[in-house]
This record gives C-alpha cells, sequence and structure tokens, in this order.
C-alpha cells in the first residue's frame, strides 16, 4: 500500500493541490441554480422551499418525479405501517446490467446445477427476498433502453432520454450546453447531503454508465475522459464523467449551507475498474498492472489518481487483490479502487489478472464493512456490469456465471446487515434478447442441446441439434475452445453443433439476425426487496418509481433539504 500511495503522490503536479477545489467550484452554481438555489446564504428548514430545490427543474421531468412520488405514496397508504416510512438508515442498491428474467431463470438453473441439483428447483438469494415487482424499462426516447437512461430513472426518479446520464429529457444528447439547468440531484447525492457514508462498486469501467449516473450528469455516456468530449462540450466547459468523479465533493458542498458543509466528505468507496480514463496519455504514469504500451487515455495531462489522493491525503488507493486484502474499516478513511485499465475481468477470466481481482461478493463485503463506520448509515450501489457484456457478446456462459456471482455479493449483502434498517434492492436495467427455449427435460444441461429426459437429441427441421439458450440478434456462433481467442466475424444462422462442447466458457450462442453486438430487450425486468420499504416494490412500475421506493423508505430528500442553502 505505501508504495502504491508514494507512487501516485509523485505524479501530484505542483498546482493540483490549489487548483482543485477552485476548478470545482468555479461554475457550479450556474450548474445546479435551478435545482439548489446557489444565490440564498442562510440554511433553510426542511420546507416546501427547501424541498422544491432538490426535486426536477422542469414540467417534463417534475411529471415523472411527481407521478412516481405519488404512486408510492399511495401505495404505502394502503399497505400502512408495512410501508416502513424513513426506517431505513441504509440503503443498498444491486443492478445487474442486463439482467433479464430469462437471466435470472438460467442463472438459478446453472447455479443449481453447478452444485448437483437437477437446477429448476434452485434459489438464487434473491428469490428468498420477501417482494417482488416489475420494472418498465423504456426510456423516454427509445421503446428499447440504454443503461445510462435506465440508471438515470432509478437513481433520480425522473425517466429521460438514451445515453443521458442525470439529466432531464429536456437536454439534447450530445449537446452539453443543453443540459444546463436541467442536472438532476440522484439518491447517492441525497444521501451524502443527508451525512450518510456513500459507495459504488462495480465490475464494470466506474465512469460507465450505471455508475456514472450517481455521481455524475452528462448528455453523452461516453464522454468518459476529455479525449472523449465533443468540441461543443469543451467550449461549454463541461467535465468529463471522471473528473465529475474527482470533483463531487467540492460540486456538492457548494449547494450545502455552511450549517451542513460537514455532511459531505465524497463518496467513501469506489471500486470497479477505468484506470485509463483517471490518467494522462503518457507512460510515465503507467500503473504497475499497465496491460498498454500507454495506459492512460487523458489529453489534458491531468492525473486524476493523484488528485482524487491529494483530497484524501489518508485516503488508500488500491489496484490489485493484495492491497484490497489488507483494507481495514476506518470511519476517517477514503478507498479508490481501481482494478483495472477497462472494465474488470469476467469471473473466469480472472486468475489471468496480474496483480489479482477481487469478486463482486469480496468487494461488497469489503464496501459494507467500510461504509459502515458511519453512525448515520450509508447508500451503496453494486453493480454486476459484466452480465451485459456478456450478452452482447452472444456469450450464455460468462453471462450466466456473471448473474451467480451478483447472486453471491446480495447474499453477503444479507448476511451483513439487519432488515430492520437496511433496504435492499435487487434489479436490472434493462433485459436482453435472450431465449430459452426447445422442450429441454428437466435437469438437462441448461448450457447444453436440447435433449429429451432420455438423453435423446431434439433435432429442428433440419435435422440439425440446437442448444436451449440462443439469441434473437448478436454475431452468432463461435466455438473458441481456449476460451481467450477472437471471436472473429458476424456467424448468424443455424450450424451443425453436433461435436461441440456448448456447456464451455468460449462457446457463443447461434443468433439469427447479423448485428456487431447483440442489443438489449425492451421487457419488464424484475425488482427484488428486503427490509424496510421492500413491499413497495411489490406491483408493476415505472423504472422510476425504484427511486421514490429508496427516498421514501430512507427519507432522503426530506433529510437532504436541511443541508441545501
Amino acid at each position: 500500500m505505501a508504495e502504491l500511495n508514494s507512487w501516485v503522490v509523485t505524479k501530484v503536479k505542483k498546482q493540483v493541490a490549489t487548483q482543485i477545489m477552485n476548478r470545482a467550484k468555479l461554475g457550479f452554481c450556474a450548474v445546479v441554480l435551478a435545482l439548489a438555489g446557489c444565490g440564498q446564504d442562510k440554511p433553510v428548514a426542511p420546507s416546501s422551499e427547501a424541498l422544491a430545490k432538490l426535486v426536477p427543474p422542469t414540467e417534463a421531468s417534475k411529471g415523472w418525479y411527481y407521478a412516481g412520488q405519488n404512486k408510492i405514496a399511495e401505495k404505502a397508504q394502503s399497505v400502512g405501517p408495512l410501508a416502513g416510512k424513513g426506517k431505513a438508515r441504509n440503503v443498498i442498491l444491486f443492478v445487474g446490467d442486463g439482467m433479464g428474467v430469462s437471466t435470472i431463470t438460467a442463472a438459478r438453473i446453472y447455479a443449481g446445477q453447478q452444485q448437483g441439483k437437477l437446477g429448476e428447483e434452485h434459489e438464487l438469494s434473491f428469490d428468498t427476498m420477501p417482494f417482488a415487482g416489475l420494472s418498465r424499462t423504456y426510456n423516454t426516447d427509445q421503446q428499447t433502453p440504454d443503461s445510462a437512461g435506465t440508471m438515470t430513472a432509478m437513481i433520480t426518479g425522473v425517466k429521460t432520454r438514451a445515453g443521458v446520464l442525470s439529466i432531464s429529457e429536456d437536454v439534447v444528447p450530445n449537446h452539453c450546453g443543453s443540459g444546463k439547468g436541467h442536472e438532476l440531484f440522484t439518491a447517492l447525492e441525497l444521501a451524502e447531503l443527508s451525512g450518510k457514508a456513500t459507495g459504488i462498486v462495480t465490475t464494470a469501467r466506474v465512469t460507465h454508465a450505471t455508475p456514472g449516473a450517481t455521481y455524475a450528469k452528462s448528455a453523452q455516456r461516453d464522454w468518459e475522459d476529455d479525449s472523449e468530449l465533443s468540441a461543443e462540450a469543451k467550449a461549454a466547459g463541461c467535465e468529463d464523467i471522471a473528473k465529475q468523479l474527482i470533483t463531487f465533493e467540492a460540486r456538492l458542498k457548494s449547494v450545502a449551507s455552511e450549517q451542513y458543509v460537514n455532511n459531505v466528505n465524497g463518496i467513501e468507496v469506489v471500486m470497479g475498474g477505468g484506470r485509463r480514463h483517471f490518467l494522462p496519455r503518457d507512460a510515465a504514469f503507467n500503473t504497475p498492472d499497465a496491460s498498454k504500451k500507454i495506459e492512460g487515455k487523458r489529453n489534458d495531462g491531468a492525473n486524476l489518481i493523484a488528485e482524487w489522493q491529494a483530497q484524501h491525503p489518508q485516503g488508500q488507493v488500491v489496484f490489485g487483490k493484495a492491497a484490497f486484502d489488507k483494507l481495514a474499516p476506518n470511519a476517517q478513511s477514503h478507498v479508490l479502487a481501481l482494478f483495472s485499465e477497462s472494465h474488470m475481468r469476467y469471473g473466469a477470466d480472472r486468475g489471468a489478472d496480474k496483480l489479482g481481482e477481487p469478486t463482486l461478493a469480496e468487494m461488497t463485503d469489503k464496501a459494507i464493512d467500510l461504509l459502515k463506520q458511519d453512525q448515520d448509515g450509508f447508500f451503496l450501489m453494486v453493480e454486476a456490469g459484466r452480465i451485459d457484456h456478456a450478452h452482447h457478446e452472444g456469450n450464455a456462459y460468462n453471462a450466466l456465471a456473471e448473474t451467480v456471482e451478483l447472486s453471491d455479493a446480495v447474499a453477503v449483502a444479507l448476511e451483513k446487515t439487519s432488515a430492520e434498517d437496511t433496504l435492499i434492492i435487487v434489479t436490472a436495467d434493462h433485459s436482453h434478447v435472450f431465449t430459452m427455449a426447445g422442450y429441454p427435460a428437466r435437469g438437462n444441461p441448461i448450457l447444453g442441446k436440447v435433449r429429451t429426459g432420455s438423453g435423446k437429441l431434439i433435432l429442428d427441421e433440419n435435422g440439425l441439434p440446437f442448444t436451449t439458450l440462443g439469441y434473437h440478434n448478436g454475431m452468432g456462433f463461435a466455438n473458441i475452445v481456449d476460451g481467450e481467442g477472437e471471436r472473429g466475424a458476424i456467424n448468424v444462422g443455424r450450424h451443425d453443433i453436433s461435436d461441440i462442447d456448448t456447456e464451455h466458457r468460449g462457446y457463443h450462442q447461434e443468433a439469427l439476425v447479423p448485428l456487431e453486438s447483440e442489443t438489449h430487450g425492451g421487457e419488464d425486468v424484475a425488482i427484488y426487496a428486503s427490509g424496510p420499504g421492500a413491499v413497495l416494490v411489490s406491483g408493476s412500475h415505472e423504472q422510476n418509481v425504484i427511486f421514490h421506493v429508496m427516498d421514501y423508505a430512507a427519507g432522503l430528500t426530506q433529510s437532504a433539504a436541511k443541508a441545501v442553502r
């Protein structure tokens, strides 16, 4: 750990320490003026005026916000004391990126079969939760959604356009200036203003759509570092997503009243991938785990990891498993753990990592230990980001294995927290065009070919065997025997898989429609919940209602309203 911290400190430029706060504060009031009333000097009580500063600024966004709020209020009234208003001291939101219902079913069977069961009777950890419902995932401009718009709905209570992070649908996608005045407060930001500890855990890049929506405002989800900003965005003075993670604390402090400014101390736990977006495009800044000649992508010369360390001198920067294992709970400490240049590895490939990577369950375990040091409670978002990536590749093996890893992480959270004071929600941002069909016998290997109870292959009309699992679109069939090769060109349609082992990790299922990447699906996804407010997820909901369940159970907006100017 000392060596890593020393590496960070030696990269700090002389001007970094004095410029961080100044750059962060500059212009933020203009960005959030309509939401937070930056011009006021005196703290206000949680009146309707104070609350108004935390709700969306435009009519379109208010429509979504109040509709979701009203639905939960009506639901709470119907269930009475079971609604648990304000009873959640802690909130954990698990997001299985791309984890549609067919994925859950197949993963349940896969996990059971890994334990020697037939499989269908098995239960994933979140199957045991007492309440469940459905979430409608469409974006305001797309029937089949993307992760930026869907996570924005869950974390702000407002639906928005595809590709947009925590800005209302009034924004013009890819036009940074159009987002000014339309930014939305997130549940994580409200938790910060309330004095709670906050954390982000993901197997994707920490700047990717799902984690990014918790702390950043962006008209384009791909603006993960300054090299990806458009000319218009640069001219408008907009910050890239990685930079917004570093300036998060200062930006939020600028809207807090003097009396409550100490409530905001930054995101205590950030764990995932994406180092490349925090480092300059210069080999001199490569980390000990760099796999490319030049690891960083930033063109502005900024070393954001060093800037983070300057903000948090007692904080711990982590790049590998050994340093991760040494992390100990400390109420005064912050953690920035970036385990890879881009996304973290699939679980099946984890052993190949140079410095080693923890599992999602291990990161969740550590994050809870760190965050629960705060006596005011915590808000934690945990994403199994690579379920989605495996599906896009047409690879059911990794999609199911990553879903089981999410189940393991949820099991840890259920064990380490109490249903008396912790609301846990498990859901997905969207589904995929992933199918499970063909009348296989019960207990047939879920990744295998369709067979009868006697083991006989069931053939299609062309006399060819087929698998239980498949995709409507994508690149189609591939059989990468070593599991690490390139999958090659698009190869859709039927193939003779009679002599192919379809259960190994390098097999990619057949697809019908040829596309460079398999697409999301547009159907509803499941919501599971336990703890205070969990009953409120029961039923069929617009996706933005998930925010209002968390807000109702934890009183985030009411508490945060005391802290804004």
